[in-house]
């Protein structure tokens, strides 16, 4: 296989600026048009070689965002904005260089200055610090945080590993020696959404019963919150996961068909099954509290409102912040778990089952599956399942003998997929990498 480079990513990148064009909100004059390819690939080059290096024992970790220091504000900083701290001499942007400032400027926290110098070609002005809270969009959190301008910034996670992105857009990512195309938030996938449609409708029908039976002066709920915070809960599962480098496996079966499963254990055997009953039902009674605690609040300030998400991370409503820690320690929870050998076993309504599971289906062994190259697995390509590991195997043939369950693969490397039948194929979707919580 010929191995891809910065030069190829450079390639990519520019044809994914054009194609992604978008204006910022508050553009500046700071900011910098389509990049010059010769430019764009001297900075790629300069960070993949960063990246390889090591800052003693550590690797190298970084974030670079490519704009004049006066795109933010001398008065900013986290957790609504930006913290801008300019050196008094600009440094040249070497590989070195970086692997010097990359500790300073922890990843989570903090990015690199770079900007152009006519004279001498791009250069460190200094760190921007943006505080950790930019990562909830991938972790999960109800907190909000702010938005890097449409500006270049080039992220590296790995020996080799560059991900380019314009503002929060990915525009493409140079892994493991090959060029892809933007990274997947595969909870933007519609057929996720819908999976767990279902449930979904189940809670805002308890809700509305519980509403008509208390009589109470409710705000109605936007319908969109609970996929929202649903969205969350796996996010911080994940991240937890992720956080442990372990490895694990979530298994979610359709709630109508997990006892008749469980009980056959010809598919799943759990080994720690949990007894049936209101403890391992907990997400979905925190689920109901959160709507019912939001519809109260937003009904004593007008009976006709609608309250949804912004209200969620806006509340400092003591018990709205209860409730977010309580489903953040339940995400935490089933993260544990999953560093016992076997998969975790829940419902689509997030009922815990068990852990420790087994999954067999030998009989539907699966050689080939489908990779998504797109949210929604409209583009595919064929690969063979012969070089992949056994939880990844395991997880292909589940999805092919229960074709409405859904299962989520972290490798210990941190890496995730998304598996599930689709277009009558056990079809898998890559989600986009990010820091893990043990580093913050």
């Amino acid at each position: 296989m010929l191995h891809s480079y910065p030069k190829d990513l450079a390639k990519l990148v520019i044809k994914s600026w054009n194609e992604n064009k978008v204006q910022s909100a508050e553009p500046t004059e700071a900011e910098y048009g389509t990049p010059d390819q010769a430019l764009l690939e001297t900075l790629l080059s300069t960070c993949y070689q960063a990246s390889l290096l090591r800052e003693e024992t550590r690797p190298i970790h970084f974030r670079i965002v490519f704009a004049d220091p006066e795109s933010f504000p001398v008065d900013g900083g986290p957790p609504f904005g930006f913290h801008r701290l300019e050196f008094g001499t600009c440094l040249p942007l070497t590989a070195q260089g970086l692997r010097r400032l990359s500790s300073a400027a922890n990843f989570p926290r903090s990015l690199i200055g770079v900007r152009i110098n006519k004279e001498t070609g791009p250069e460190i002005w200094g760190i921007l610090h943006s505080g950790p809270r930019w990562l909830q969009v991938l972790h999960g959190g109800r907190a909000s945080s702010q938005t890097l301008p449409n500006v270049l910034v080039v992220i590296a996670t790995g020996p080799g590993n560059i991900e380019v992105k314009r503002g929060a857009t990915s525009l493409g990512q140079l892994c493991d020696g090959r060029v892809f195309g933007p990274s997947m938030n595969v909870f933007q996938a519609r057929w996720l959404q819908d999976t767990l449609s279902d449930v979904r409708a189940e809670r805002l029908e308890i809700h509305e019963r519980s509403r008509s039976e208390e009589g109470a002066e409710w705000a109605a709920l936007d319908p969109g919150l609970t996929e929202v915070i649903d969205k969350h809960m796996m996010k911080r599962m994940i991240a937890a996961v992720r956080a442990f480098e372990h490895g694990g496996t979530l298994v979610l079966l359709p709630p109508n068909e997990a006892a008749e499963i469980c009980h056959n254990r010809d598919t799943v055997s759990i080994k720690y099954e949990f007894a049936e009953g209101e403890p391992r039902a907990r997400f979905r009674t925190l689920i109901l509290s959160v709507m019912k605690t939001l519809a109260e609040i937003g009904g004593k300030k007008s009976a006709n409102s609608t309250v949804g998400w912004d209200d969620y991370q806006r509340s400092n409503d003591s018990r709205i912040s209860s409730l977010d820690e309580a489903i953040f320690e339940v995400s935490h929870l089933i993260a544990a778990l999953s560093t016992a050998d076997g998969a975790v076993v829940l419902t689509k309504r997030f009922e815990l089952l068990g852990f420790g599971a087994e999954i067999h289906c030998y009989a539907s062994e699966v050689d080939i599956v489908a990779h998504a190259l797109d949210l929604e697995g409209g583009r595919v390509r064929l690969e063979s399942t012969q070089n992949v590991g056994t939880r990844h195997r395991a997880a292909y043939r589940l999805s092919h003998a229960l074709p409405d369950a859904l299962v989520i693969v972290i490798s210990q490397d941190g890496a995730v997929q998304f598996v599930k039948w689709k277009n009558n194929h056990v079809t898998y979707w890559e989600h986009q990498a990010s820091f893990s919580f043990s580093t913050i």
